[in-house]
């Protein structure tokens, strides 16, 4: 908790009025997750009203650039608070290309997946992945991305996240339904593939055909990469 004199403390709406013009996307609600995750702790008024300090607003705006810039997920981010916060020499997460276009280059590790185990509400998908209603609307419409009951998979967050910022080079969501079609295809020969090994009935088949499947999904998605590499590499050559 920062101890800072009370009168250069901010109201949670002087934060979002500070943070916006960078990040437009930026939400009261946003905010408050981001709290309820402990990546940023404002101090409390005795009545009870959020107060920031300059050091929380900076917290913030790192959270917010590892998510926009480099498609960290929280707990990678929470990673990075907690060794600065223990004094360790943290490399910066580097600026943005002059044009404010997000790098070209994407972080590839761990920045897409989560957990299927975990659940998200709509208002945490709509603000972990820092998207609006629109976009999640036409990701549902389109099929790449749905609830069961009221609730996400954690999956759904990286696909909302990769839509975003395919946006960012002028996709529209109706330009991945080719994608969507190849995945499907994929999951079904990968389903033929690993069949025999579930039709096993000793102890362990299903989680030796689930680990099956990982792999085989892994080099599907190393060979998609290599074709799509090597095809622009000639297209571009030429």
């Amino acid at each position: 908790m920062n101890a800072e004199p009370a009168r250069s403390l901010m109201t949670i709406g002087d934060v979002l009025g500070l943070l916006r013009p960078e990040f437009p996307d930026i939400t009261i609600s946003k905010i408050r997750f981001l709290e309820s995750e402990g990546l940023v702790e404002p101090q409390r008024s005795p009545s009870g009203y959020r107060k920031f300090a300059d050091g929380d607003v900076q917290r913030l705006r790192f959270v917010l650039t590892a998510q926009r810039d480099h498609y960290m997920p929280l707990r990678v981010i929470r990673r990075h608070l907690e060794a600065r916060d223990r004094g360790e020499n943290v490399p910066p997460l580097g600026d943005r290309e002059p044009s404010g276009r997000r790098p070209r280059t994407l972080v590839a590790a761990d920045t897409t997946a989560a957990d299927p185990a975990v659940r998200l509400t709509r208002r945490q998908l709509l603000d972990g992945a820092g998207i609006d209603e629109a976009l999640l609307t036409r990701l549902e419409e389109y099929g790449l991305v749905h609830r069961t009951g009221a609730h996400y998979e954690g999956g759904a967050l990286g696909i909302c996240r990769i839509a975003a910022a395919l946006g960012e080079f002028g996709f529209e969501v109706r330009h991945l339904r080719a994608v969507k079609a190849a995945a499907d295809r994929q999951v079904g020969l990968i389903e033929q593939m690993v069949a025999p090994q579930l039709r096993r009935r000793s102890r362990g088949a299903h989680e030796e055909a689930a680990e099956t499947a990982r792999e085989i999904a892994a080099l599907s998605v190393r060979l998609h990469s290599a074709l799509v590499s090597a095809g622009l590499s000639e297209s571009l050559d030429h």
